[in-house]
């Protein structure tokens, strides 16, 4: 079993920008403590078994109805994306003014044949200006071994390189999207982190992750974090919910935070298909 930090110091604000800015990533970072780790993981297997007959009816690249946006219906999961210790760390990258734009739970168990594909972030979100962190929390170990997030060096210097969208069922990404060249997996890093510890990597940045090969469960959530002076090129008006500052810009639609652990019925869905019409706009159709 792999050895953690029992408490990663966060450094200076101009550290943490410099290292962010120069290799595309900052890790790990302490951010829950182990009673924060065990409450939410207590949450989050409920919520997993309330969408048991649901999950196990899809493939991984359709698995994005259960897994995405729980922070705009689920109080525990907003609570998450609100935390101050991810916030305070957030902050020296983007400012002081912050919007939870999206979640997404990567989850895999033991055996479990779903990988994410070699892809870049910014190619499909169409956000800016380049105020942008993604935050990948661990409620469980994440390794090599159990499909722990992978990322490439450097190469977020290196914006809109081609990718394809392949549709592969067991490419947790919706559309199956990877990179069109070649990628060094020798060079690339993987963000190891034990419960309770965060990753940050850039939108441009070069990432994926593996099978679970273990017998360790994989989960974390990744949320994606804006400043209010961003904007997002997308049909309509694009949803978010503000976490800390204040919003002085209005490129969103601020929904009023949930108040309730267990959402009433078609809540979740009903912003899940907002939000993937709007991400989805420019997609290639599916092979048939």
């Amino acid at each position: 079993m792999p050895t953690y930090a029992a408490e990663a110091e966060v450094e200076p604000s101009e550290d943490i920008r410099q290292r962010f800015e120069r290799d595309g990533f900052v890790c790990p970072i302490r951010v829950l403590s182990d009673a924060e780790v065990q409450r939410y993981l207590g949450l989050y297997n409920a919520y997993i078994e309330r969408n048991r007959a649901r999950l196990d009816a899809m493939t991984p690249n359709q698995t994005f109805q259960v897994y995405s946006e729980t922070h705009f219906a689920m109080r525990w999961v907003y609570d998450i994306a609100r935390h101050p210790k991810i916030l305070d760390t957030v902050e020296k990258l983007i400012g002081p003014n912050i919007l939870a734009w999206n979640t997404n739970w990567f989850s895999k168990m033991p055996g479990d044949k779903a990988f994410v594909g070699w892809h870049q972030d910014g190619t499909y979100w169409k956000l800016s200006p380049v105020k942008v962190a993604t935050a990948w929390v661990a409620l469980n170990p994440s390794t090599e071994i159990n499909g722990g997030l992978l990322v490439a060096p450097g190469t977020h210097k290196t914006p809109m390189m081609p990718q394809r969208e392949t549709y592969a069922p067991n490419n947790a990404l919706s559309r199956g999207q990877e990179i069109a060249v070649h990628v060094n997996e020798s060079d690339a890093k993987c963000l190891a982190l034990g419960p309770g510890e965060m990753s940050l990597h850039h939108i441009w940045i070069v990432h994926g992750s593996k099978a679970n090969t273990s017998s360790v469960p994989r989960i974390g959530i990744a949320i994606r974090y804006i400043s209010t002076e961003v904007k997002q090129d997308s049909p309509g008006r694009p949803l978010a919910l503000l976490v800390r500052g204040k919003d002085e810009h209005g490129h969103f639609e601020i929904l009023p935070a949930p108040t309730e652990d267990v959402p009433a019925e078609g809540v979740h869905q009903k912003i899940v298909e907002r939000i993937r019409t709007s991400i989805m706009q420019d997609a290639q159709k599916k092979p048939s």
